[in-house]
């Protein structure tokens, strides 16, 4: 279902404070363009921070891993990652077609390393929307469709019955994509 109760703006607003929290950077450094490793100064442990600070905000899981990892464990290794550590055809396609982004300077024979220097504040905030698009039409409890915003406006609750929301989590949602892509476009 897609969710019109956490607004785009809410969650660019909680994103820019998770970063802010993490890398210790001026908010107003912060752009929706802004690469988080290249332009923001992230490292990989920052991810998790930030990952973990947007769980606690939205109440939601993210994906623990990237979609790379996932093509490799369902399509076998080699498929997306090459025994040199670089990406195939294959992953860079899926990599475009993920990112839905004009990413020219993602091309077959990058090591695997540089996938990061791709997460940008807009694609942050679309992973966190597309969990928030997982509401359920009905809240599991009370079969009611009362959903409405907490007083923070950051969870979505059952107005009904008071429940929290629950969101399909971020690796389950990216197996579901790539089964999608996989019947419809045949890349691996």
């Amino acid at each position: 279902m897609t969710q019109k109760i956490i607004t785009e703006e809410k969650i660019i607003d909680e994103l820019k404070k998770a970063i802010v929290n993490a890398l210790g950077v001026d908010e107003a450094s912060i752009r929706p363009e802004s690469i988080l490793t290249m332009d923001l100064g992230a490292e990989s442990l920052d991810f998790l921070d930030i990952n973990f600070n947007l769980e606690q905000v939205f109440g939601f899981k993210m994906a623990r891993h990237f979609v790379l990892d996932h093509a490799e464990e369902m399509f076998g290794e080699g498929s997306a990652i090459d025994e040199e550590g670089r990406l195939t055809d294959r992953a860079v396609k899926l990599l475009k077609m993920r990112f839905r982004e004009d990413l020219p300077d993602l091309t077959a024979g990058i090591y695997v390393d540089e996938v990061v220097n791709l997460i940008s504040m807009q694609s942050m905030a679309a992973a966190v929307m597309e969990i928030l698009h997982t509401l359920p039409e009905k809240c599991p409890s009370c079969s009611d469709s009362a959903w409405k915003s907490d007083d923070d406006g950051t969870h979505i609750i059952c107005g009904s019955c008071g429940e929290n929301a629950v969101y399909i989590n971020g690796d389950d949602l990216v197996v579901d994509w790539l089964k999608k892509v996989q019947e419809k476009e045949r890349i691996f």
